[in-house]
């Protein structure tokens, strides 16, 4: 598809390996959309840090477990889709906020709801699938948003600093469990979701607005750099829901983005979803210790995506995934290896350069490619990769550790970032020599 762009930059604006300015509007949004990507984050990782007490008041087994898990992630899958869609409908910039707000709020009424009624069994499964209904509509729409706020020139950047709310949360998020696991029951630990996301959605309501986005764009203009998408980011609104799923799949990138993404998250929702449980029972540490340690990678995991994002902006996305798809593998195969307090310190450190380094860049890859249907696009590549993935994957891992061992999970869940060489190979570069490409190609 075509992509409008300002004039102005057609003589051959090039990406800096860091962005030489950007509005003051810009920047704050940033900040919100990587606090808003911590709250998705912290609460993607408290059923498995506290998954051995759950198994234990609910006398449930390890498969057992991973199928509880899955019912967070069936619910993310229609809320990826439907929240995608309809960001790009209500249209792109500020006119995507309330999309966004409902998504965050949904997590946050359910959080206090799953505190309330924590001891019924059956209240506390239908919330997983609520409160996964807006872990799948709150990341398409917020990676969506933050692309509509910066330049296009920057948007690795952008996606990969605001990415960083996830190694922040899968650090932050299993400490302040472990602080209020040391003085409270594991119910507690849910209200963590509306402590952080109540001032959150406040700052979105008085940063996002109409007049702070002309002025963003305004700027972008004088600067001589591209609009997020086109002229018409502000008014145009899409009227046909299939017209913006058709854009979103009329690239032969979507297609091959979710395959790239389905392939990670096979290995990293295997990884964490089981992490506090190995550290518990293998490695016999306590359960607020193992909360500590199993969030490591969040130390370490910023790196990655800011750096790799920007590197992408330079020399384009593809190689980056290639370098990340080895880093990868590697390192997914030494956690194995865990035996002590200090050694998962140390091999998930090393994992963290790599957990979160392939999604900001196979994101930027994806908006690259289909522009104003970027909400649609998102939601598709989180339903399917995020969603289906894992409601698939807990139950299998599971599955493996009982029957074959650890070993035999980490070999399984390594070979899948292996395999993310074989789409990598069919997708169109989308960056080159620090400039974007325009991408025509619809099929």
């Amino acid at each position: 598809m075509n992509e409008s762009r300002n004039p102005s930059a057609d003589v051959g604006t090039k990406a800096l390996w860091l962005p030489r300015a950007a509005h003051p509007v810009s920047w704050a949004m940033l900040v919100i959309t990587t606090l808003a990507i911590l709250i998705v984050s912290v609460d993607a990782q408290i059923l498995p840090t506290i998954l051995p007490a759950i198994l234990t008041q609910f006398h449930l087994s390890p498969t057992e477990g991973g199928w509880l898990n899955s019912l967070f992630f069936l619910g993310s899958v229609g809320g990826a889709v439907f929240f995608g869609i309809w960001s790009d409908l209500a249209g792109s910039g500020h006119r995507r906020g309330p999309t966004w707000i409902l998504a965050y709020l949904i997590a946050v009424i359910g959080g206090f709801l799953t505190w309330l009624f924590s001891a019924s069994f059956l209240i506390f499964q239908l919330l997983r699938v609520v409160m996964g209904f807006s872990r799948g509509g709150s990341e398409p729409t917020n990676v969506a948003l933050i692309s509509d706020w910066w330049q296009k020139e920057n948007r690795g950047f952008a996606v990969g600093v605001h990415h960083t709310g996830f190694p922040f949360g899968q650090f932050l998020g299993p400490a302040l469990m472990a602080i209020v696991l040391s003085f409270a029951g594991w119910p507690t630990v849910y209200l963590l979701i509306p402590l952080i996301g109540v001032p959150i959605i406040i700052a979105q309501l008085l940063i996002g607005t109409r007049r702070n986005e002309e002025r963003v764009h305004e700027w972008i203009e004088g600067q001589g750099l591209t609009r997020p998408f086109g002229a018409e980011t502000t008014t145009r609104m899409f009227k046909n829901p299939l017209e913006v799923v058709k854009t979103a799949i009329s690239h032969r990138n979507t297609a091959l983005s979710i395959a790239i993404i389905f392939l990670y998250l096979w290995a990293e929702i295997g990884i964490f979803s089981f992490m506090t449980l190995y550290l518990t029972k293998e490695v016999h540490l306590s359960l607020s210790v193992a909360a500590v340690v199993s969030g490591a990678s969040g130390l370490t995991g910023w790196f990655g995506q800011v750096v790799w994002g920007t590197i992408s902006d330079r020399i384009g996305r593809r190689p980056v995934l290639a370098v990340l798809a080895v880093g990868w593998t590697v390192s997914t195969l030494l956690l194995m290896k865990i035996s002590s307090e200090a050694t998962g310190w140390i091999l998930l450190l090393f994992w963290g350069l790599f957990r979160n380094a392939p999604y900001p860049v196979a994101y930027a890859m994806l908006i690259d490619s289909i522009g104003e249907a970027s909400g649609a696009g998102m939601g598709l590549m989180i339903g399917i990769a995020f969603g289906i993935c894992g409601l698939i994957v807990a139950p299998v891992a599971g599955f493996f550790i009982q029957t074959w061992g650890w070993t035999a999970d980490y070999v399984m869940l390594a070979a899948a970032t292996l395999l993310t060489f074989v789409p990598l190979f069919f997708t169109r570069e989308t960056v080159r020599g620090g400039k974007p490409v325009a991408t025509e190609e619809t099929g």
